[in-house]
């Protein structure tokens, strides 16, 4: 057996393990082995079988983001009620589960929103449908706990109309660094991607369909999608990357970071959705829009005004890459209108 083989067969082979070891498998074995091209070793194979089911139900999440928050949420059940082991958790009851719950509503300090709550409770739910697919355990625990109601309003803020405009027209256009902050605006106002959505697009990604310019997306659990976008995005987009010199690199990032003289581009080298939360958040601050403002507000702005100018909500819900029109609904702020608050009415 190999050095790598044996520690990964080490580290396996634990009896006991705290909710780190539990939950986090190590899949290189998985990953190194070409199955169509390679004889398997009988050390190998005894590697693969002895991954925890928790770390093959962690691996199947699409998402790396919800992979991080359903960890972090099943590490905290196992510390309120103390499970230290993995059979401790494959014995767990409805009544972990309500302790857990009550703690969470009453006692946890700082207190947790409703959302969070509700994700808590999903992510153990998923863990324990995987385990009885597997026949580990045969009952969900979290079945028959109540979660609290969904906030079917959404949190996040929008602009108006007029400060959307300003926003957009906020960044200079004498260098790369604004040319390029100007399409990325325009990408998240009047496209709706997500902060990530933008930041994994490829300049190939922007073509042309059926006579309209569009943007080919990578979005969420991997799915993809064409959308139509307007002719200022995509003539925004062409001058960004007329400026930046890469517009004949096809399979190149589209949106890089630049220098800090505002013109040099880090060639080949995708920005993180962190950056665009930035950009977003640093021409917010010209509109006096600071806490709470940031890359998701220009989506909730995007889904609102095109509800407002006409658009059917299935389409816009298309767009959007939303699986069920109820997401969507959570990102139309038309009822949140302060011009029409009944305050500006009840004058004495």
């Amino acid at each position: 057996m190999d050095y790598r083989t044996q520690r990964i067969s080490d580290e396996l082979g634990r009896k006991s393990i705290n909710s780190r070891t539990i939950m986090v498998g190590d899949f290189t074995e998985i990953q190194r082995t070409n199955f169509a091209a390679v004889e398997i070793s009988s050390a190998r194979f005894s590697a693969i079988a002895a991954i925890p089911e928790e770390a093959i139900w962690l691996k199947k999440l699409k998402s790396k983001h919800t992979r991080r928050a359903y960890l972090n949420d099943v590490r905290h059940f196992m510390r309120v009620v103390g499970i230290t082991t993995q059979a401790e958790l494959r014995c767990v009851t409805h009544k972990h589960v309500t302790l857990w719950d009550e703690y969470m509503r009453e006692h946890e300090l700082p207190s947790p929103s409703s959302a969070t709550i509700r994700r808590r409770l999903s992510a153990l739910s998923s863990l324990f449908k995987h385990l009885i697919r597997q026949t580990d355990v045969e009952v969900n625990p979290v079945r028959e706990i109540t979660r609290p109601p969904a906030d079917n309003e959404g949190q996040t803020p929008a602009f108006n109309r007029k400060e959307a405009r300003k926003v957009l027209n906020s960044p200079v256009e004498d260098t790369v660094a604004g040319l390029r902050d100007r399409a990325v605006l325009s990408v998240g106002f009047q496209a709706g991607l997500r902060r990530e959505e933008i930041a994994k697009l490829r300049v190939r990604d922007l073509h042309s369909t059926r006579g309209f310019d569009a943007l080919r997306v990578r979005g969420k659990r991997r799915k993809r999608r064409t959308i139509i976008i307007n002719a200022q995005t995509a003539h925004r987009v062409r001058v960004y990357l007329a400026a930046a010199g890469h517009a004949e690199d096809l399979h190149g990032p589209m949106f890089r970071a630049v220098g800090n003289n505002g013109h040099s581009v880090d060639n080949r080298r995708h920005m993180s959705g962190e950056q665009i939360a930035r950009i977003a958040r640093k021409y917010a601050a010209c509109v006096g829009r600071m806490h709470g403002y940031a890359s998701h507000s220009m989506r909730a702005t995007w889904v609102t005004t095109a509800l407002e100018n006409g658009a059917d909500i299935k389409d816009v819900s298309k767009d959007a890459g939303h699986s069920d029109v109820s997401t969507t609904e959570r990102y139309d702020r038309r009822g949140q209108n302060p011009e029409k608050s009944a305050a500006f009415f009840a004058t004495y």
